[in-house]
């Protein structure tokens, strides 16, 4: 087969892996030095550089064929799709080869289980090493760890690759069970609590072994299961408490053609996905818990973003009085941000924050208006039923798909 009839088939079955961001990975060029490449350069798709900027990264699989069966996975083992594989020499040559035509910034590569799990990962250590040693790259690499393998062989991908992540798939143990039987929740975990300890241990002792620079990331699929937002959510709080990720990715289930019947025939709403991500940027950075978010079981609202969801559902805080409220409250108002929270704490040092102020700060007006009480501002309709508000702010959720030959079927 041909490389380019290889890369089209590798690239399209890398689409459905979405954890590839590459913030945290450390900035580093071959400026003064020998060999080429770099984490900070501009790009033009998809993953970003801890300063913000977006990069591109060469997104491929180093092969489809897959011992797994595992029901969600349009790579199974049962699937009846093109199967290609690369050789080590030639995922090294496109990497290369379209760095020097300034195409990619870095690569983010995982692979089906050919022969055996240590097989595998040996196979995507030797891509990294190729890279590092042989040519001296010096961009981004993020490796997906096979969970099964060798615990020095993770160790050793850790020391070519700026990233590693290891997919926990699905929410429960239940699931992972019914649909992957092939792949156990303990054996996950086992190297995610391993590639932590390694962090760790490059923590205490600087001087160690360089190791995974960008730390570890998971991606969990919704909707596969019957799983809900609030176990979701759980799983992301317990890991990020646990193994210290950097990100949990949630990618929305999409049925493929010849799907097995122990799945469902029709996606999740792609808004469900959207959702998630924004109550897990709450968990991550403005101190929310699942409890405060999701109380009950059941899944986060469609037509209204998760803070606004909460302040509607916590009326006695509100209005909040901008120039006497402590800075944490400031930033779970809806339409106020952690930056512009910030910014705010610093104009009150100066003088009273004034409604024009927020305009100016760029802040959601429509959203902010109802919660907040400034030096020349108090809502007329700080009284008004949440369920008013609720559906004045609420959005139109929208369904995407991935598959329109399917909704045309």
């Amino acid at each position: 087969m041909e490389l380019n009839d290889k890369l089209e088939i590798l690239a399209d079955a890398a689409k459905y892996d979405a954890s590839c961001a590459s913030s945290g990975a450390p900035k580093r060029n071959s400026i003064g030095k020998d060999g080429f490449g770099a984490t900070t350069g501009m790009g033009i798709c998809h993953s970003y550089t801890p300063d913000g900027r977006c990069v591109s990264l060469l997104k491929v699989l180093l092969t489809n064929y897959c011992l797994y069966d595992c029901q969600y996975c349009v790579n199974r083992r049962s699937s009846n799709v093109p199967r290609a594989r690369f050789t080590v020499a030639e995922v090294v040559k496109l990497t290369t080869d379209f760095y020097l035509r300034n195409y990619i910034d870095g690569l983010f590569l995982s692979s089906g289980i050919i022969q055996s799990a240590d097989y595998t990962m040996e196979q995507l250590v030797q891509v990294a090493r190729e890279l590092r040693e042989v040519h001296q790259f010096r961009g981004y690499i993020h490796l997906k760890t096979i969970p099964d393998a060798d615990p020095a062989l993770i160790a050793a991908a850790g020391r070519y690759a700026d990233r590693l992540s290891v997919n926990i798939e699905l929410p429960s143990h239940d699931s992972v069970q019914k649909l992957a039987p092939e792949k156990s929740v303990h054996t996950i975990k086992l190297a995610m609590g391993s590639i932590r300890r390694k962090l760790d241990e490059k923590a205490e002792e600087p001087r160690a072994p360089r190791f995974a620079p960008a730390g570890q990331s998971t991606q969990m699929i919704v909707g596969a299961d019957a799983s809900d937002d609030q176990q979701i959510l759980t799983t992301a709080e317990t890991l990020y408490g646990s193994y210290k990720l950097k990100r949990v990715y949630y990618s929305a289930f999409s049925p493929i053609p010849q799907s097995p019947k122990s799945v469902p025939l029709a996606p999740p709403p792609m808004q469900r996905e959207h959702r998630l991500y924004q109550a897990d940027f709450l968990l991550r950075s403005y101190g929310f818990q699942v409890n405060e978010l999701l109380p009950a079981s059941g899944n986060l609202a469609l037509d209204i973003d998760p803070k606004l969801a909460w302040a509607l559902s916590h009326r006695e805080h509100f209005p909040l009085d901008l120039n006497r409220a402590e800075p944490h409250m400031i930033a779970r108002v809806p339409g106020i941000g952690l930056r512009n929270a910030q910014r705010i704490v610093e104009l009150r040092r100066l003088r009273q924050v004034r409604y024009a102020d927020l305009s100016r700060l760029r802040c959601s007006m429509k959203k902010i208006s109802p919660f907040i009480i400034t030096a020349d501002y108090f809502p007329a309709n700080d009284s008004s039923p949440s369920e008013h508000l609720r559906r004045a702010m609420a959005e139109a959720p929208q369904q995407m798909n991935l598959w329109p030959e399917l909704q045309a079927a």
